[in-house]
């Protein structure tokens, strides 16, 4: 899959979920769930010990199981495990800042570069080292979708997704896309650790689809 159909998935799709957990057959458990509620698109968090070996399985097993899930890492912040993870078979990074080393890679090999900013200084450096999509992070302390707003009205062209701090309700994903949000990232507040502690996978693949279904009414 290229660059650009990850983004246009992401843009289909509306929220990109993010996970991590050591235990493989827990994170199969929630990006199957996920997958199931509509969410075809899944950010593995790069956190904790052999985190990339845990990602190289999920790959496998992705492809086997889960054949048009696109599976991508976040939480990269430099180009030595942005270049891991890519050769691992990561369709997208995501970083929490802004790193030229890592653009230069993800473009050398046309993978989604999703960056990290937090001003529209950053979010303008990044589309000219060719960012398609831009991360706002942390959302809410950054501004939030007024910040969002205000920077779309000058620069419509912008590929937004917020990230930290959003919600599957529709009072925030109505704020955000409202904004003009490109599309959310979605951690903890749609992969609780309560749903994970209890392994109710069945109501998370239930809260995903509601949430699908929130985006697509809020954007109409």
């Amino acid at each position: 899959m290229k660059r650009l159909d990850v983004a246009l998935r992401m843009r289909e799709i509306g929220a990109i979920p993010l996970y991590y957990n050591p235990d493989i057959e827990v994170c199969k458990q929630v990006i199957g769930a996920c997958y199931r509620g509509g969410m075809k698109i899944f950010e593995f968090t790069n956190r904790g010990d052999f985190a990339h070996e845990l990602f190289g399985e999920l790959v496998k097993w992705s492809k086997r199981s889960l054949p048009d899930l696109v599976l991508g890492v976040g939480t990269v912040v430099d180009a030595g495990t942005c270049s891991l993870y890519i050769q691992l078979g990561a369709r997208f990074i995501v970083s929490p800042l802004l790193n030229e080393e890592m653009a230069r890679v993800c473009n050398r090999r046309k993978v989604l570069w999703i960056p990290g900013c937090a001003t529209a200084s950053e979010i303008s450096k990044a589309e000219e080292l060719g960012a398609e999509v831009v991360k706002l992070f942390p959302g809410p302390t950054v501004g939030g979708a007024k910040f969002l707003k205000a920077y779309l009205g000058p620069c419509p062209w912008s590929n937004i997704m917020p990230s930290g701090g959003v919600s599957p309700t529709e009072e925030n994903l109505d704020e955000w896309f409202g904004a003009g949000a490109f599309c959310v990232g979605i951690g903890s507040q749609l992969i609780t650790s309560e749903l994970v502690a209890k392994q109710d996978y069945k109501q998370l693949e239930l809260l995903s689809g509601k949430t699908l279904e929130i985006i697509q009414k809020v954007r109409s």
